[in-house]
């Protein structure tokens, strides 16, 4: 077993308008755009093998990042969206998202899987992670998946409860 990471934390330069990944890879965006509820970033995956483009919505007030994935040929994977959970801090035109190691994979009206629970447990427990954060990503997920269950595993429906409507590129 690896030993645990610390969190990824992912820059969003809006002014610049660059993705800096958590391995310091600086991305060129196409479409950033804020919304009351959110920021909204479109751009490619340049060297991807499993998806060449991935669209995002950082959603501070529920703690979540909700992505869709455009897969590769032979890289497809049965999910809509890709929600990781996440504190978001924002300065002026730079955006902050540190991963807090859960994710939830969305397969639309039909299920809802939790992820990486492992990865938050060891992380907390070498330190890596404060005992306060761990348990609002834990709130998060249960809190998220309250939600989208009683809404048919439908992520729109949900979020309308929350006064958040995403736009996409191709949904």
């Amino acid at each position: 077993m690896a030993p645990p990471h610390p969190p990824k934390i992912e820059t969003f330069d809006l002014a610049g308008r660059i993705n800096t990944d958590p391995k310091g890879i600086d991305r060129v965006v196409e479409e950033y755009r804020v919304e009351p509820f959110g920021l909204y970033m479109a751009r490619p995956a340049p060297g991807r093998a499993q998806f060449h483009y991935l669209e995002s919505w950082l959603l501070p007030g529920l703690g979540l990042r909700v992505t869709d994935f455009w897969f590769n040929p032979g890289h497809e994977r049965d999910q809509d969206f890709y929600l990781d959970v996440i504190d978001t801090e924002v300065d002026g035109d730079r955006w902050l998202a540190t991963d807090l190691y859960l994710d939830l994979v969305l397969k639309e009206e039909q299920r809802l899987d939790v992820l990486d629970t492992d990865e938050l447990l060891d992380a907390t427990v070498a330190g890596l992670l404060d005992t306060g954060r761990a348990n609002r990503a834990l709130e998060t997920a249960y809190a998220t998946v309250e939600g989208l269950t009683a809404h048919g595993y439908r992520l729109a429906p949900w979020l309308s409860t929350k006064d958040v409507k995403l736009s996409w590129r191709r949904h």
